[in-house]
């Protein structure tokens, strides 16, 4: 580790040291974030009932297209195993660290909403993650092929200094990204904790607020061997800490789900008032009469759609509760169209405006002749 000083003189060239346990170190790494990537694939086709959805196809094209490539590609350039096309170590590992690294935050955003439906909030941290790709990864992409594909040392020299001071940024900028968005998952899950008064939720909740916690501090692990010029440590922890965030956030779902679900603004947490007057029979009431009848347009998030809520109710529930979308869609409907034909509103300076409302429901035999 001590013959790479820096971040460009490790991606320029391939590990020259002798010592064995390092070699012991970087294949031991790369075996973990392998491992974590097959077993969480294999977790998502099993899990999962429909393959589709943002949550879905992030979770998987970060496993699959991200974990395994960018591994395999610090795997075969550190070993000298492709000095005859130094091109394919660096286009395995750079697809599969844009795939890795964006693919992560993408997982973040696509849950989200279940704990944040601000529409404002979400759009915005979606643009941050589209800005951050686009800046962060094409610099750090082509300084990576011309540190590779440049053999003469005088010509290479401005390579490495650029790709030395680009690695850093790019370090830090996606490590801040990832840092706003945990961020967001714990303010609104501390929120929660004081607007829910149920104790046995709490546990759940504490759960999320540790893992995000788990998250930030891994992140800045992988910051600080940055720093320290740590370039082989710090590239093969990387694959690895990422396998682990993929997968806490595979069992994070499932407890955001649980945690929306039972929420304290579900319907059954509203009673019914206690003073009311002495001519209401308060064991008929069944709504909060002290509120405005919502209004009949059910509007999801923006980014709440049919695909994330199908998947997102997928197998973490009991199959006795789990009812399609065809189900739900057909129960609201049928719930929506009663309540429009009882409750349509009446024209009180003309009294036969609700009569013939009311006839309006029904069919009203014709007059013979």
């Amino acid at each position: 580790m001590s013959n790479f000083s820096a971040a460009g003189d490790g991606i320029s060239s391939n590990y020259e040291g002798a010592g064995v346990p390092l070699q012991i170190t970087i294949a031991t790494l790369a075996g973990i974030t392998w491992y974590n990537a097959l077993e969480l694939m294999i977790l998502l086709f099993v899990t999962f009932a429909e393959y589709r959805g943002l949550y879905f196809w992030s979770l998987f094209v970060s496993s699959s297209a991200g974990l395994i490539p960018y591994s395999l590609g610090f795997l075969l350039k550190f070993f000298k195993l492709t000095d005859k096309i130094p091109w394919l170590p660096v286009t395995l590992l750079t697809i599969g660290w844009w795939c890795m690294v964006t693919g992560q935050s993408v997982v973040l955003y696509s849950r989200l909403h279940l704990v944040l439906p601000n529409h404002r909030i979400l759009r915005r941290v979606l643009i941050m993650i589209v800005i951050n790709a686009l800046i962060l990864h094409l610099p750090t992409t082509a300084l990576t092929y011309g540190t590779n594909l440049v053999h003469d040392e005088v010509a290479l020299a401005p390579w490495k200094t650029g790709y030395n001071i680009m690695e850093k940024i790019q370090m830090t900028g996606f490590c801040l990204q990832e840092f706003i968005i945990s961020g967001l998952y714990i303010w609104e899950t501390v929120r929660m904790l004081r607007l829910d008064p149920d104790r046995a939720k709490r546990k759940i909740q504490y759960q999320l607020l540790v893992i995000n916690f788990i998250i930030i501090i891994m992140d800045l692990g992988l910051l600080v061997a940055e720093y320290m010029n740590f370039y082989i440590m710090e590239t093969m922890l990387k694959g690895a800490v990422y396998s682990i965030k993929l997968k806490l956030e595979f069992a994070v779902l499932g407890k955001l789900i649980h945690l929306v679900q039972n929420h304290v603004w579900k319907p059954e947490s509203f009673s019914a008032p206690r003073d009311l007057p002495d001519f209401v029979d308060a064991s008929r009431v069944t709504s909060d009469m002290t509120h405005a009848v919502p209004s009949l347009v059910h509007r999801r998030p923006s980014r709440m759609d049919a695909d994330d809520v199908s998947i997102a109710f997928f197998e973490h529930l009991p199959s006795d509760r789990l009812r399609t979308n065809s189900d739900l869609s057909n129960s609201w409907s049928s719930e929506a169209r009663a309540y429009h034909v009882d409750h349509l509103p009446t024209d009180f300076t003309n009294p036969f405006r609700h009569y013939s409302r009311r006839q309006s429901r029904r069919e009203v035999p014709k007059k013979p002749g």
